[in-house]
């Protein structure tokens, strides 16, 4: 299997994702602009979303994904299945707790998110709350049915998932919003349900997907049957792991939990800024740091279990060479096209000028962090990998206290924008010290070359940077969404040109993609 070509399958679905995902976006900043309600629907959407990403693709996958790899490669296929039962019963079953009990907390889950928001606000939340949280229960099986396809080099079903979710709520949001409205509910409510169904339909899609492989699970539906999953070494073996992993994904929540919190109480509308900066930010996350980690979590694993320490340090290597590469350049365009960008993908109907500055400004602070957030999502694989997941952990807690301090500092100065700066300085410090600690324990060995390999890419990027720069000061985004379709043929033809500037240069000074091929 060619590494490159499974991370470029995974990148292009997910680009359609997060496409789909922008599309959703832009109908919500149309529709509802930045707003009491559409805070509401991002504070409500955001809490199983959070919890999706503390539990389902977090803690969960953190633990399952390098325990499964494992069982593969030294026992084999029917251990695996085995194994695969047993969690999928014990996870069946506490996802149900779960979900009947967050649909009863929604008031005090709205609350802690989002206090600083009226009462108007805080009351459409809660019932949004209410009809999205078994979400959470749709999307951690999903995540167990990924795990199990990615082990399997099954990426095309795990990585077109999310399309479905954001065409649901796009179609919904069309179609049932006089809907809704005839009900007498807020037309935003047509959101919820679209989330609702999207997550169910996510669901579906991944038995034909587990079933031609030939490891659909079979949850015990019983309690007798629960108790025998529970007892599996393995199902053991994951939980002890997810203890620290979800520790460690928690923190990170907890972070974002904070942030929008605060910016609940910075102004109205502040909680969507945020929300359409990070959507832009998730664009180049999803490209790269999404691709990457699902490709390599199951082979360092898998080296590990076969106790191959130069393909484990190689595979690092390899991916924080593509974060370089891929990374940087955006990173760049983050910082220097902010505005742009925004008003491009926003600024229309409801959502105004001043909208368009602000989270332009909220973008900026993203742009600092990206490469941090990008080499996070290769070096934490790296731990994972040796069932190591008390150094994130410790890790984590420390930066979350750093985050903070950055809040203090930044978020007085620049408003909204210090939240997503805060984040990705935290995120630089977080990274550099997870690859601290695999260089110090001699994990990691970089390959020869990479001085020269970095300055390379940072003369392009740096080139780059200067022709949006000039394209950002000479031409008025804002104004130019007077007219449409020549501001979109700007937008083209500006990301056109600062790709190929950035390309043809790295190829003038010798550096080619096929370097990056790699076999597994």
């Amino acid at each position: 299997m060619n590494l490159l070509r499974a991370a470029s399958l995974i990148s292009v679905f997910t680009l359609v994702s997060r496409i789909t995902g922008l599309m959703r976006e832009q109908m919500v900043a149309a529709m509802f602009g930045a707003g009491v309600l559409s805070d509401a629907f991002l504070v409500a959407f955001r809490i199983p979303n959070m919890l999706r990403r503390l539990f389902a693709e977090g803690a969960f996958s953190q633990a399952f994904v390098p325990v499964l790899a494992a069982t593969r490669a030294k026992h084999g296929d029917e251990a695996t299945r085995d194994l695969i039962d047993a969690v999928a019963s014990v996870l069946a079953w506490a996802l149900a707790a779960t979900c009947v009990i967050g649909v009863l907390a929604a008031p005090v889950l709205v609350w802690m998110l989002g206090s600083g928001m009226p009462d108007k606000g805080q009351d459409a939340a809660v019932v949004m709350t209410r009809w999205m949280f078994p979400y959470i229960g749709c999307m951690s099986m999903v995540a167990l049915a990924a795990g199990i396809l990615n082990t399997w080099k099954r990426f095309m079903v795990p990585a077109v998932t999310p399309v479905i979710l954001n065409l649901c709520v796009l179609a919904f949001g069309w179609w049932m919003t006089p809907v809704v409205a005839d009900w007498g509910y807020p037309p935003i409510y047509s959101m919820a349900v679209g989330v609702m169904v999207g997550g169910v339909l996510q669901l579906l899609i991944q038995f034909p997907a587990l079933s031609r492989i030939g490891v659909r699970p079979r949850i015990a539906l019983r309690p007798s049957g629960l108790r025998r999953a529970s007892t599996h070494p393995g199902v053991g073996t994951i939980l002890r792991q997810m203890g620290p992993a979800l520790l460690g994904v928690g923190v990170a929540q907890l972070s974002l939990l904070i942030n929008t919190q605060i910016s609940s109480h910075i102004a109205e509308g502040a909680t969507s800024w945020l929300n359409y900066a990070d959507r832009l930010m998730e664009f180049p996350m999803a490209l790269l740091g999404v691709a990457l980690g699902s490709v390599l979590t199951p082979q360092l694993s898998a080296a590990q279990a076969k106790d191959d320490g130069q393909q484990y340090s190689d595979l690092l290597d390899w991916g924080l060479r593509l974060v370089l590469l891929f990374g940087l350049p955006c990173a760049v365009a983050l910082l220097v096209f902010a505005e742009p960008l925004v008003a491009v993908l926003y600024h229309r109907k409801a959502f105004l000028a001043v909208d368009v500055v602000n989270t332009g400004h909220a973008v900026m602070g993203w742009g600092v962090g990206l490469m941090g957030l990008l080499a996070i999502k290769v070096l934490a694989p790296g731990f994972y990998a040796k069932q190591d997941t008390r150094t994130p952990v410790r890790i984590a807690i420390g930066v979350l206290a750093l985050t903070q301090l950055f809040n203090l500092i930044f978020v007085p100065l620049v408003g909204v924008a210090g939240l997503a700066l805060s984040i990705g300085l935290g995120a630089m410090v977080n990274a550099f010290w997870l690859l601290r600690g695999l260089r110090r324990q001699g994990s990691y060995r970089p390959v020869a070359g990479w001085w020269l390999f970095a300055l390379k890419v940072a003369l392009a990027s740096a080139a780059m940077g200067v022709l949006q720069w000039q394209l950002a000061q000479r031409l008025d985004w804002i104004a130019l969404g007077k007219t449409e379709g020549l501001r979109a043929l700007w937008m083209a033809g500006s990301l056109g040109a600062s790709a190929l500037l950035y390309f043809l240069l790295l190829t003038v000074m010798g550096l080619r993609l096929r370097q990056f091929m790699r076999r597994a």
